[in-house]
């Protein structure tokens, strides 16, 4: 059954990702053990989010283990007070950068019996979180696991094909496996309940408002991008007035079309070559990839700052006059909401995360995927309407304002704690014979 105790809704019908249930959150200090699937020194939203779960972790006094995959090589040995174990793993072919760590059980729940963790926390799991969901079964450990990347969906992007409905079946054996299950938006809520995932409850993710901030806007910076010495007149120093936005700080230069993520297949940046021509606009690329030389070539007349990261991406994000995150496979995308806060308005495909977190026509525009022509309509629009790119600006920022991390992390202790409560999973050990059966071929991805 879906648990319906965070069914929260905005005034559009949408889940409210800032209404969602907090859980009990009386939980004392606990020792968390927490398997990611990716790690640092890879930067990513999985890496991200897991920061700051263990900065809040760490305020609370917990006890911290974490189980990543790398080398004997890579850094760092300790974050926030946690430990941090290595497991061996391989880099993938296609992306060195992102490392899987196939292998046994055994070592897993060595490692697991020795730090005698309260809760397992399964970051993304699909590798080395298979692996931790059955041992932490076999030592009765309770299991939140938080579903974060679409992999199958992935692997037909890597040219792949054909095996799509197995990976499904991998995802749905792990998560039958957790005593609870995570997803970060309602997409990926109904999207496992079709798969037969029983216990799904929605954590989503915080915005640092004081980080991204719109009074973070650089003139020089937007000069330095767009080699216009009239872009924008504007910078920090000349806010005269609270709820100015980036709207009415670009008047007479070339307005940004902004884009923030990593360079890979999966997130389709390509499809932003349907705004390169647009008047009086140019294109920035904010991040680093595989695809980076590739969509170089694609995309010549676009700017690609490299990877940012700190106070560098806040400048750079309210320094847009618009942000457009193409990616039709993103089960949140948190880029959307670093945007908002900095009161620029977003256009995304109406697809997974950004169904809850743009409201199209109040605080950005969504189109129909793979529709480019829609895509550039409204990029088109907000260019050229400096009053609806303020008013959506605002509206946006006034919209993510109470999801903090504090708050958030706070929700995720309350899972926490249920799972201790009720630990039991879905499906017991390797055997599959209690499951409810579900045939994939009803499902598809939309």
């Amino acid at each position: 059954m879906l648990r319906h105790d965070f069914d929260q809704t905005s005034p559009t019908g949408r889940l409210d990702v800032a209404a969602a249930s907090p859980g009990r959150r009386g939980l004392g200090p606990v020792r968390v053990a927490i398997i990611a699937e990716s790690f640092l020194p890879n930067m990513n939203g999985v890496t991200h989010s897991l920061l700051r779960v263990l900065d809040h972790l760490a305020d609370r006094g917990d006890e911290v283990l974490v189980i990543a995959p790398g080398t004997r090589r890579d850094g760092p040995k300790e974050v926030a007070g946690a430990r941090i174990v290595r497991v061996p793993s391989i880099a993938l072919p296609k992306y060195r950068r992102v490392r899987v760590a196939p292998g046994g059980v055994t070592r897993i729940r060595r490692l697991l019996q020795r730090f005698a963790p309260d809760v397992v926390h399964l970051a993304s799991p699909f590798v080395l979180g298979w692996r931790g969901v059955l041992a932490a079964q076999s030592l009765d450990l309770p299991t939140v696991a938080i579903y974060q990347t679409e992999v199958p969906a992935y692997a037909a992007r890597y040219g792949m094909h054909g095996i799509e409905a197995m990976l499904w079946s991998h995802v749905r054996n792990i998560h039958q496996h957790a005593s609870l299950t995570l997803a970060p938006s309602s997409y990926t809520i109904e999207q496992l309940r079709t798969l037969g995932v029983a216990e799904v409850d929605l954590w989503a993710r915080g915005v640092d408002s004081s980080r991204f901030d719109p009074s973070h806007r650089s003139e020089a910076w937007r000069r330095s991008v767009t080699g216009d010495r009239s872009a924008g007149g504007w910078s920090a120093g000349d806010r005269s007035a609270e709820g100015q936005s980036a709207s009415d700080r670009s008047a007479g230069g070339k307005k940004i079309i902004g884009y923030v993520g990593r360079l890979a297949a999966e997130k389709q940046v390509e499809d932003l070559a349907v705004l390169s021509d647009i008047p009086n606009a140019k294109l920035v690329i904010v991040g680093d990839g595989p695809w980076r030389v590739k969509l170089e070539r694609m995309l010549p007349d676009a700017h690609f700052t490299g990877f940012l990261g700190g106070d560098a991406l806040a400048q750079a994000v309210a320094s847009f006059d618009v942000m457009v995150a193409p990616g039709e496979l993103e089960t949140f995308c948190q880029t959307i909401q670093e945007a908002m806060a900095s009161e620029v308005p977003v256009i995304a495909p109406a697809r997974g995360g950004p169904l809850d977190l743009v409201d199209s026509s109040r605080t950005g525009w969504l189109y129909t995927p793979k529709d480019l022509s829609a895509m550039r309509a409204h990029a088109v629009d907000l260019l050229g309407d400096e009053a609806k790119r303020r008013a959506f600006g605002i509206a946006g920022r006034q919209q993510v304002l109470s999801r903090t991390w504090k708050s958030v992390c706070s929700q995720l202790i309350g899972h926490y704690s249920r799972a201790i409560e009720s630990p039991a999973p879905q499906v017991l050990g390797r055997t599959f014979a209690t499951a409810p059966r579900y045939h994939l071929e009803d499902y598809t991805p939309r």
